[in-house]
């Protein structure tokens, strides 16, 4: 069932769920209700499931634990180790940066809704909220691209690798990877928030979903679905194409190896190659499951809080088992701290 704010009655679709004091306004002529634009939208979630709820508070909680703590760490060990200084851990670093972001823009929220009997978000918190959502999806496959590029440089071009992966280079394909994740969502944004939205204001999602929010407009949304599309297949199409590309040059290099160099390579090669079938796959998954009947609202949106959440949680798992450098600097780093506390403790003994 969808929840009601307690004052407010189910007369007909375009009444529901609306707050007297924010989304309607009393005609003194005829006694009807003129539409004055809603102030907030409600979340509906996973309401539906009840009790049940808890269970996704709890798995989503722990997600969301290991999601910072492993992110975090990855950035912190390549800035303080000096033997993690090769570009590819410059981008990891950016990479895990955008998914501790990219989980918090509607985690959180998430968590707090399942507690709640309603959740609540204003009008330009919501489409802040939508905007930075799919930005930083799109940057993440962005940095991906950026990673792979690095790879096919390192493999394709061993020797020229240092004079051309420079820092000023570096920064330049980051800053392009944000620049390319803007560009592919900000007008689609603007034109959402630009709708009118006089009700009903209730998203059947557990964020501020484009789609769901969408379907809420008191307009026509033709163009914003033609608009959306547009650049949905240029955010995909564009990272995929150019890591598509890098990874069959890979290939070719490859091939020319001997088989202990072949290896080698590849080593370096198959945690990106993970992450990036991981990502793209899920995310084809979410899009199929959005446009196929057979899926019942609840399962749609527990495959989009998985998909949101399931690359951000498998990037530093993967990374860890498969680097062994990374490996190396996190158990170098646990020790530092493990001496660290115990020095600290000796001293605290020694003073008392």
């Amino acid at each position: 069932m969808e929840l009601l704010p307690p004052h407010v009655s189910p007369e007909s679709p375009r009444d529901s769920y609306l707050p007297l004091s924010s989304s309607h306004r009393s005609s003194s002529v005829n006694g009807t209700r003129e539409p004055d634009g809603v102030t907030f939208f409600i979340l509906q979630g996973l309401s539906s499931l009840g009790e049940k709820q808890m269970i996704f508070f709890v798995i989503l909680l722990l997600g969301y634990i290991v999601i910072l703590g492993g992110n975090s760490m990855i950035i912190f060990v390549t800035l303080t180790d000096p033997k993690l200084n090769s570009p590819m851990y410059f981008f990891l670093a950016n990479l895990s940066f955008v998914d501790m972001v990219y989980t918090t823009t509607t985690i959180p929220k998430m968590l707090s809704g399942f507690l709640s009997e309603v959740s609540t978000i204003s009008v330009p918190g919501c489409f802040l909220q939508m905007h930075f959502f799919i930005q930083l999806s799109v940057t993440s496959r962005g940095i991906l691209t950026v990673m792979a590029y690095d790879r096919y440089v390192a493999i394709c071009n061993p020797l020229h690798y240092t004079s051309i992966m420079t820092r000023p280079v570096q920064l330049l394909l980051i800053t392009g990877a944000w620049v390319f994740s803007v560009v592919c969502t900000l007008p689609a944004t603007i034109i959402a928030l630009l709708r009118p939205y006089c009700g009903p204001n209730m998203v059947k999602h557990c964020w501020c979903d484009r789609s769901s929010v969408r379907q809420l407009a008191c307009a026509d949304t033709s163009m914003d679905n033609i608009v959306s599309l547009c650049f949905a297949v240029l955010a995909l199409l564009t990272p995929g194409s150019l890591i598509l590309t890098s990874y069959v040059l890979i290939g070719v290099s490859l091939s020319r190896m001997a088989v202990t160099q072949r290896l080698k390579a590849f080593g370096t090669c198959s945690a990106h190659l993970t992450v990036v079938t991981i990502s793209f796959s899920s995310a084809s998954f979410v899009y199929i499951s959005y446009r196929v009947g057979n899926f019942s609202p609840e399962v749609r949106i527990i495959v989009a809080v998985l998909y949101a959440a399931l690359t951000p949680f498998l990037n530093p798992v993967i990374y860890s088992l498969r680097n062994k450098e990374l490996q190396e600097s996190i158990r170098r780093t646990v020790s530092r701290f493990r001496s660290a506390a115990v020095s600290a403790m000796k001293d605290v003994n020694t003073v008392s």
